[in-house]
């Protein structure tokens, strides 16, 4: 499985920016594709994660509300629109996936990820 995201950037606070993950073509039938992210001097932190099949996405409660995951079954690609961006909000963005998922439904921990794309920056400035 290959991982590509890209999208990030500088916007201002309470701004909104549109992450992408595209996905080697493959099927991906019981997987979860998630979101992470990581701020300086921080650990990497469940951000949102997609059920590939069913479609369910659960959220971090600190993004509760202003983003949304989904996925493009067609382009092989994840997506994370991030809207009322705040200044907390600043990090380097990894799309994974959860390869074991499978019956299990979804999982938040980084160690439970097997795949992983580069990252990509965003910065909110306030």
């Amino acid at each position: 499985v290959q991982l590509q995201a890209f999208g990030g950037g500088l916007v201002q606070a309470g701004g909104s920016l549109r992450l992408s993950c595209a996905t080697s073509g493959r099927s991906y039938s019981g997987y979860g594709m998630g979101w992470f992210r990581q701020a300086p001097g921080k650990e990497r932190e469940f951000v949102a994660v997609i059920m590939w099949s069913a479609g369910g996405a659960y959220y971090a409660d600190s993004v509760k509300g202003r983003f949304t995951i989904s996925r493009d079954m067609a382009k092989n690609t994840v997506y994370l629109q991030m809207n009322s961006l705040k200044s907390e909000d600043t990090a380097i963005y990894y799309c994974a996936a959860d390869t074991g998922m499978g019956a299990r439904g979804p999982r938040f921990n980084s160690y439970e990820y097997d795949y992983w794309g580069q990252g990509t920056l965003v910065t909110v400035s306030s």
